[in-house]
C-alpha cells in the first residue's frame, strides 16, 4: 500500500527556493590564485597577454632553421655554415631557427636528421591566446587553472567567500558539518555552542557575525529542542518542517536580515539536511556555477515514500552505487557513505540498475 506523507510538511522544492529567495551573491575580494583554490570565481577571467611571448623550446635540442637542415640523414649529413645554438626546454629560441632537432640530430659538426617548420617549438600564444578565457564567473578556482594563469599573467582573482557560522545547540559535535561546509568555498567563521536554553541560542543568532548561520540541533518536539523558538525570537520562522526524510524537522527564516537554516541534530538528518538546502544556500551567496552531479548505477533497488523527497546514502563502488539507507541510518553505516541520492516526491523509488546523479560527500 502507497503511504502519502502529511501535506502540512513544505516540498522540498519550494524550501530550496523559499530559503534562497531574496539571496544574492556576497561581495567579491582579490585573492592571489593560490588562496583563491575551491572559491568561486566573480567574474570572468580573460588573459590579457599571449604565451608565449616568443618561440619556446619543448624539448632539449639543438635550434635550427628547418629549411637549412632539409633531407639530412646518417647517409647524408649537413654541414651547417655556423653551428647550431643548444636551447633547453621552455627556453625561448633565437631570432632565425624555427625548429628544435633531438641532441643525437648532430654528430661532430655534421646535421644527421631533420625536421619540419615548428618542430620540437611552442609557437607564440600557443600555450594562451591573448583573449582565452581562463576561468568564467562562478567556476571554482581549480589546481589546474594556477599554470594558465601564471603564464597569463594574472596577479590575483575576484572571488566571493561567504562567511558562514556554525551554531551548536543541543548537539554533541559539529565536526563533520564544519568540514563539509569548508568544502563549499566558503569562510567558515564563528563556531558557537550555544547554551542550550532558548535565550541562548536565540542571543547566539543575533550575535553571530557571518552572511549565513547554520544552527544544528534542537529542531525537534522535544521538550529541550529549543532551535526553533529561538529562531522566532530572534527573528522570523519562514518554514518548520520539510517534505524530507531524514530531515523532516529542519527550518529556516531570517534574522537580521541573514539567511538561517535550523538543521536536526542526527547525524543522517544533519547530513541530508545540508546536501539538500544547506548546498543551494552557500551557492546562492558564493554565486558559484552548481556543477552536473556525478552519476552511477544502483546495484540494489531503493524504496521511497510518495508526497516526500528521500535522501540515501549510498557507497561508491567501482561497478556502482551500494544503497546504505537513509532515515535512521546507523553511525557505523553512515560512515561508509561517500554520496548520497534524492528521490524525488513523485516516486516510490529506483530499480535495480538505474543510473543516477549524486550527491557527493
Amino acid at each position: 500500500m502507497t503511504r502519502f506523507v502529511s501535506a502540512a510538511l513544505m516540498p522540498l522544492a519550494d524550501a530550496v527556493s523559499g530559503l534562497i529567495a531574496g539571496v544574492s551573491p556576497v561581495a567579491e575580494r582579490k585573492l592571489p590564485p593560490r588562496e583563491a583554490l575551491g572559491l568561486a570565481a566573480a567574474r570572468d577571467i580573460i588573459a590579457e597577454r599571449g604565451w608565449p611571448e616568443r618561440p619556446t623550446a619543448l624539448r632539449d635540442g639543438w635550434a635550427v632553421r628547418a629549411d637549412a637542415v632539409t633531407g639530412a640523414s646518417a647517409y647524408s649529413p649537413i654541414l651547417p655554415s655556423a653551428p647550431p645554438v643548444w636551447v633547453e626546454t621552455g627556453e625561448h629560441l633565437p631570432e632565425g631557427p624555427d625548429t628544435v632537432l633531438p641532441p643525437e640530430a648532430l654528430e661532430g659538426r655534421a646535421i644527421v636528421a631533420d625536421a619540419p617548420p615548428g618542430d620540437g617549438v611552442r609557437q607564440r600564444g600557443e600555450d594562451v591566446a591573448a583573449g582565452t578565457r581562463l576561468l568564467a564567473a562562478g567556476m571554482r578556482v581549480a589546481p589546474r587553472h594556477l599554470l594558465a594563469l601564471a603564464a597569463a599573467g594574472v596577479e590575483s582573482i575576484a572571488v566571493r567567500v561567504p562567511r558562514v557560522a556554525l551554531i551548536a545547540a543541543a548537539t554533541p559535535s559539529t565536526d563533520t558539518l564544519s568540514v563539509l561546509i569548508a568544502r563549499e568555498g566558503v569562510e567558515l567563521g564563528e563556531r558557537i555552542d550555544a547554551p542550550d536554553t532558548l535565550d541562548g541560542i536565540a542571543d547566539a543568532i543575533r550575535a553571530a557575525r557571518a552572511d549565513a548561520v547554520l544552527v544544528l540541533g534542537g529542531t525537534g518536539p522535544g521538550r529541550t529542542d529549543h532551535a526553533v523558538a529561538a529562531l522566532t525570537l530572534a527573528g522570523e520562522v519562514l518554514a518548520h518542517g520539510i517534505a524530507l526524510r531524514p530531515g523532516e524537522t529542519a527550518a529556516f527564516g531570517r534574522a537580521g536580515g541573514r539567511p538561517i537554516l535550523l538543521l536536526p541534530g542526527r547525524p543522517e538528518a544533519a547530513l541530508a539536511v545540508f546536501l539538500t538546502l544547506g548546498r543551494p544556500l552557500l551557492a546562492a551567496l558564493s554565486g558559484v556555477r552548481v556543477s552536473e552531479p556525478e552519476g552511477g548505477t544502483l546495484l540494489r533497488k531503493v524504496t521511497a515514500t510518495i508526497g516526500i523527497s528521500d535522501v540515501v546514502f549510498v557507497h561508491r563502488h567501482a561497478d556502482g552505487l551500494e544503497p546504505l539507507g537513509g532515515a535512521d541510518l546507523p553511525l557505523s553505516h553512515l560512515a561508509e557513505a561517500d554520496a548520497a541520492i534524492l528521490v524525488p516526491p513523485e516516486r516510490e523509488g529506483y530499480s535495480e540498475g538505474t543510473r543516477l546523479g549524486t550527491l557527493p560527500l
